[in-house]
């Protein structure tokens, strides 16, 4: 098969997996627990099919910046569903764990900072400004993401708070694809553009297959129906929220007593 015909199989392959999973996500009626997660995937669908027609149709200028008008959206909705996961996780209750509050937005800002400080020290090989962006763009979106979703996973596991099987599942497609996503774009920022070099240009279609792969893993996932416990009575909850206010006004106490 020819490089323009794998390309071609790969663009196709990621826009029927989203329609199917689309279909899983309103069929199942996950879509009413996942709303931003569902509407991330309905916009990959619209940005797959406005990117291909741009190309085919449009000039380079019009490409550039119809992509990267596109792929700010698609960042911002990550950074939605990310909460969304996160609301899964933390909320046990129905309310924020306070414990994990503070830790949460620290993750947060860490790892913005962080995701800055590496684009900053990439240094892409191309002679073009749109390329450097476009490279530069692209690593900062992927090193955001995957630091939001393993450092998320971290901290639920320190904390103690349980993972719900849809919740889980989504948080760990999304997390393998970020780590990929960022061995892919420090490739690009050594090599340069994914049209300079074969290595670069295969790790990219190397990510489209782990994609399509973490597409196929969500529709399986999310097709199964989830065993979840049992839901705890209305008194037992409020007790666990009485306990929960009281161990909170006591830990400074607490907290002193052992610095003490």
């Amino acid at each position: 098969m020819q490089i323009a015909g794998l390309d071609n199989l790969l663009w196709a392959g990621g826009l029927i997996g989203h329609i199917v999973l689309l279909c899983v996500l309103f069929g199942r009626r996950r879509a009413r627990r996942f709303p931003v997660f569902t509407a991330l995937i309905g916009v990959n669908v619209l940005r797959s099919l406005v990117l291909y027609c741009t190309l085919r149709l449009g000039t380079p200028y019009e490409y550039f910046y119809t992509y990267w008008s596109l792929a700010i959206v698609d960042v911002g909705m990550q950074l939605a569903v990310v909460y969304e996961l996160a609301s899964q996780v933390f909320r046990p209750l129905g309310t924020w764990a306070k414990d994990v509050q503070n830790s949460l937005l620290l993750l947060i800002l860490f790892s913005v900072l962080v995701a800055v400080a590496l684009t900053l020290l990439a240094a892409p090989p191309a002679h073009d400004w749109r390329q450097i962006v476009v490279i530069r763009g692209s690593f900062f979106s992927a090193t955001l993401m995957s630091e939001l979703f393993v450092g998320m996973i971290a901290l639920s596991t320190t904390v103690g708070l349980p993972w719900k099987s849809y919740t889980a599942r989504i948080s760990q497609g999304l997390g393998i694809y970020s780590i990929v996503c960022i061995l892919v774009e420090a490739s690009h920022s050594y090599f340069g553009s994914a049209a300079g070099t074969a290595l670069a240009l295969s790790l990219t279609r190397l990510r489209m297959f782990i994609y399509i792969a973490c597409i196929g893993f969500w529709v399986v996932m999310l097709w199964r129906n989830e065993t979840v416990a049992e839901p705890l009575p209305d008194d037992v909850r409020l007790r666990l929220a009485l306990l929960r206010s009281e161990l909170a006004r006591d830990l400074p106490g607490i907290r002193a007593w052992r610095r003490w």
